[in-house]
């Protein structure tokens, strides 16, 4: 389903919930969303509802604060449409956990991930960040993904203020957790939506394709792109040529006609997407099924070997649809054994293979969904830099870390070489680590580096 210019957001679906889960958690997620929230999670816990399996599926309790464990909590897409970013992004971090946790942890303690399903959908988000604030043995929260879910979870912090509890590296470039009044609870690694689709609308500028339309998600991570697309066409005089989008949670399966079609009608020279794998590969496939022969591109979030997989399987010419992709990156290329970390990630990688997390690890809100890991990507190599960065800032804390001493640890992160060819800073004024954006394109079954821009979309 598509339309144009739409500014309202969406919501899914929930289910109904086990009775056997305590009536204490129930009273406290009641109270703290009611007074947190004026949206639907609220008023479905205010009067008496439970609010969806994912709260009350029979989670097991908190459990005692371990002097040999570091543990952090994550929220993340493990099932549903998106459950690849959050299965691979778990899938980096872990290689990486292991190798500190077999060779004695930080600082004597082993890093621990206790994991929630929220399938990237803010509702259980909320209450799963809720859960994990209040339970003790909590350190920090880390690894979230996507921009409707982490956007909810930032007035959590704000009202829990006096908890400590921060957000480290959540896999989203949008602004909130940037900016006042929630920057103040979040530590960002990657850059910027602003920085991935600046340099996109530069590099099509530069080479003659002036007039880009935007595909996006009808939600705050869509439109978080969306309006820095504008800013960026603003920044030279120009106004986008068109947009259309989607409804997050949009399979593969759907057709994208609608939305082809309204951009079509503008006669654009390049379209980005600011969208998930599954709806940005059926655009994709669609735009060149129709006629639309020009670039299409897709900033980081979207999980770039997934999105090439469908749109390459099952296909007689796999690269039929792909001529025209490019994609923005906030790692380098996982191919680029030059730099250290990469090298560290393809032999932890090789020597651990983390599978996806099981049933005694998380609680999914959709069971037995069939997924097949990626042996390598973008976004499993983000979650393992990410790792080796909180890693980093565990170790400067000392043998006894406090929540209180958290930022302060951070700030004493000022030029540290994490082998990736750019050096990471922090500073009261600065809670994002890196900046550089890459570029890259389809070369068979993986993507490449993109050198250069004219010869490889040139207007002729």
């Amino acid at each position: 389903m598509t339309r144009a210019k739409p500014r309202d957001g969406t919501t899914g679906t929930t289910k109904s919930a086990c009775e056997t889960f305590h009536m204490t958690r129930r009273s406290l997620l009641r109270s703290a969303a009611g007074v947190l929230l004026g949206a639907p999670l609220a008023g479905r816990l205010a009067a008496g509802t439970p609010a969806a399996p994912y709260v009350l599926r029979g989670r097991t309790p908190s459990r005692p604060i371990q002097d040999d464990e570091i543990v952090l909590g994550v929220s993340a897409a493990f099932s549903g449409p998106s459950r690849a970013l959050g299965t691979e992004l778990y899938r980096g971090s872990m290689a990486y956990f292991n190798h500190v946790n077999e060779n004695g942890g930080v600082n004597g303690r082993r890093i621990v991930m206790k994991l929630y399903d929220d399938g990237y959908q803010p509702d259980p988000c909320v209450a799963n960040t809720i859960s994990l604030i209040q339970d003790p043995s909590v350190f920090l929260l880390f690894n979230y993904v996507g921009t409707p879910t982490v956007t909810r979870a930032l007035p959590v912090l704000k009202k829990f203020r006096d908890e400590q509890m921060y957000l480290f590296f959540p896999f989203t470039g949008a602004e909130p957790q940037r900016e006042p009044p929630y920057g103040e609870f979040a530590f960002n690694l990657r850059a910027s939506y602003r920085q991935e689709t600046a340099g996109l609308v530069n590099n099509f500028l530069d080479i003659g394709r002036r007039r880009v339309a935007v595909f996006y998600q009808n939600d705050a991570y869509g439109r978080s792109g969306w309006a820095g697309v504008r800013e960026a066409m603003a920044a030279h005089g120009e106004t986008m040529a068109g947009e259309a989008t989607y409804t997050r949670g949009t399979q593969f399966g759907s057709p994208m006609r609608d939305a082809v079609e309204i951009l079509q009608a503008r006669s654009p020279d390049a379209v980005i997407c600011i969208g998930a794998y599954q709806a940005c590969a059926a655009f994709a496939r669609d735009a060149e099924m129709l006629g639309l022969h020009i670039p299409v591109a897709n900033v980081s979030f979207v999980g770039s070997e997934n999105l090439l997989g469908l749109m390459r399987e099952n296909h007689e010419e796999p690269d039929a649809h792909t001529r025209w992709l490019v994609n923005s990156q906030v790692v380098p290329s996982y191919e680029d054994r030059s730099l250290p970390a990469v090298r560290e990630y393809h032999e932890l990688m090789d020597r651990y293979d983390p599978p996806p997390p099981s049933s005694d690890e998380v609680d999914r809100i959709n069971e037995g969904e069939p997924y097949e890991t990626v042996p390598r990507s973008f976004v499993s190599l983000e979650g393992f830099v990410n790792a080796k960065m909180i890693t980093e800032i565990i170790r400067r804390m000392g043998d006894r870390p406090e929540r209180s001493g958290i930022a302060e640890a951070v700030f004493q992160v000022r030029n540290y070489d994490l082998g990736v060819g750019e050096r990471v800073r922090y500073g009261p004024d600065r809670r994002q680590g890196l900046q550089r954006i890459y570029y890259t394109v389809p070369e068979g079954d993986r993507f490449v580096s993109l050198d250069d821009w004219q010869a490889r979309f040139g207007v002729s």
